[in-house]
């Protein structure tokens, strides 16, 4: 899926995930978001490739990683779960520390990694996302009409599933367009669509994104919510990239946010939609290349 990276299964202790590998150098580790797979990389992993050792698994429940069912208090799919996925397989890997860079959910991920963990964590790097408790504090009508999945996915089981599941792929295509700048699937190499297309058809993981969801509407607000009342920081340097067209700029300063979150951060945006990686790689490159490799 990714040109010149192997493909391995690790073991992380809870669950095996399914891993893309290559390069050498400092650990740089790639965590995809929501619709998406490990292919959400591709156009931009081989160049990183050239400086890093990139390790890019597919998240719990999505790819070719474990799915389990969740549970009534929506913590299997909690950010904190999957940062401990990301330790247990960096501990595999005999990696002590790495950068981590996360896109959507998966940048979720990394700031929870970064927060839980912060003696793992070199830098951190955060693609289209502000903290999960802010972005919630922030809910305006035009924000709910453009977000509409937080709430939509949220909804107890099994109606999103149900809904979805009646035409899995062009819920599929719908978002991808919505999301895109272009409002077409052009930035999304056959290969990455087709993975992203088999995934949400396949009901374990349908129901693995909703978990995803469901978390992020309970028990991620809530650890984010007791980190603030604790005056937590992540203690990495971070740098984040937010697109013009993107979630995060409809907050107003986003960058502002993650300043409230992390002791040193730095920032820029770019010409792109939701999809940044994909749409415009050049711009992720020219943004972490210098950022992990200062």
């Amino acid at each position: 899926m990714i040109e010149g990276f192997t493909q391995t299964r690790i073991d992380t202790g809870s669950v095996s995930l399914s891993v893309h590998r290559a390069g050498q150098g400092a650990p740089l580790i790639l965590l995809h978001g929501y619709p998406q797979t490990h292919a959400a990389w591709s156009r931009v992993a081989p160049a990183l490739a050239e400086r890093f050792e990139v390790i890019a698994p597919d998240l719990r429940g999505y790819g070719d990683s474990d799915a389990p069912p969740d549970d009534p208090g929506h913590t299997v799919y909690s950010k904190r779960e999957m940062a401990n996925d990301i330790i247990g397989l960096m501990d595999a890997l005999g990696i002590p520390r790495a950068h981590v860079l996360g896109h959507d959910r998966g940048a979720r991920v990394a700031y929870r990694l970064a927060l839980d963990h912060p003696e793992r964590t070199r830098r951190l790097g955060i693609i289209e996302v502000i903290p999960t408790g802010a972005f919630w504090d922030r809910w305006t009508a035009d924000v709910a009409l453009k977000a509409y999945h937080w709430t939509f996915l949220a909804q107890p089981h099994p109606l999103p599933e149900r809904m979805i599941g009646a035409d899995p792929v062009a819920y599929l295509d719908h978002t991808l367009k919505s999301w895109s700048l272009t409002r077409t699937l052009e930035a999304f190499t056959p290969g990455a669509l087709d993975s992203y297309r088999r995934q949400i058809a396949d009901p374990v993981r349908l129901h693995a994104m909703c978990a995803d969801y469901r978390a992020g509407a309970t028990t991620d607000r809530a650890l984010d919510e007791a980190d603030r009342a604790a005056g937590r920081r992540i203690t990495a340097p971070v740098h984040f990239l937010w697109a013009k067209g993107g979630f995060p700029a409809s907050t107003g300063d986003p960058a502002a946010i993650w300043r409230d979150w992390a002791k040193t951060v730095t920032d820029e945006s770019c010409e792109s939609g939701h999809f940044a990686m994909e749409e415009n790689p050049k711009a992720v490159l020219d943004a972490f290349v210098p950022f992990f490799a200062p």
